[in-house]
């Protein structure tokens, strides 16, 4: 279902005045978290069933960077990458350009720059840093540090056949728009959990980059 109870986001509030409360909002200090999985991590694949995490025995520890990258617009876009129908993890699912933190990044936005560039061609040039949102822990073992970033409208792509398929921009007043957050559910390993959903045209955002999405728009339009 979708939930209606609450009006879209006031038009106002986005464009520059997103980059903003983003900035008023958010900072660039690191969680001990990341790297500590003994430490609790605020977000995740459960977080509207946090007492799955103990019945699915999973503990997230492989800490991982993604950049939430808002095209600098009167009208932003958020820009997301669609991986290859080949990969051996997520083949052809929505999500953000982004990887594992590798022994070499300085910080998880360095790892998080580092992908966007080896992925799409992101020139970190165009890129300006605003804040870390809350970590998100994965089903697939992952810590990950979403870095939302403004991006220089003039930039240019160049995909990495081997891992995206395409990259595109979804209007942030959709994507912050709760009327669009749609809940779904489904059985994982004998679990019922739901998600979040957020269908753009013939795109099918869910999952993380779902739960990331959702994150975003609590810090900035509910905190």
């Amino acid at each position: 279902m979708t939930t209606t109870d609450q009006p879209a986001v006031d038009p106002l509030t986005l464009g520059h005045a997103f980059f903003d409360l983003a900035r008023e909002r958010l900072d660039m200090v690191v969680p001990a978290a990341l790297t500590d999985p003994e430490q609790p991590a605020t977000r995740g694949d459960i977080d509207l069933d946090p007492d799955l995490w103990t019945a699915a025995g999973v503990i997230p520890a492989r800490p991982a960077a993604v950049l939430i990258g808002i095209v600098d617009r009167p009208e932003p876009g958020i820009i997301l990458t669609q991986r290859t129908t080949s990969l051996p993890s997520h083949a052809g699912q929505i999500a953000f350009p982004g990887g594992k933190i590798d022994p070499g990044d300085a910080t998880p936005l360095d790892a998080a720059l580092r992908e966007a560039e080896e992925e799409v061609g992101l020139d970190r040039g165009l890129v300006d840093p605003i804040g870390y949102l809350d970590l998100y822990c994965t089903f697939s073992g992952f810590r990950i540090l979403p870095v939302v970033s403004r991006v220089a409208p003039g930039y240019t792509l160049t995909l990495n056949q081997a891992e995206v398929e395409d990259a595109f921009e979804v209007p942030l007043a959709f994507l912050m728009d709760k009327q669009n957050h749609a809940l779904h559910s489904r059985e994982w390993k004998g679990l019922r959990r739901r998600f979040y959903v957020m269908p753009y045209q013939e795109r099918y955002i869910w999952g993380v980059t779902a739960g990331i999405l959702r994150n975003l728009y609590e810090r900035i339009y509910e905190k």
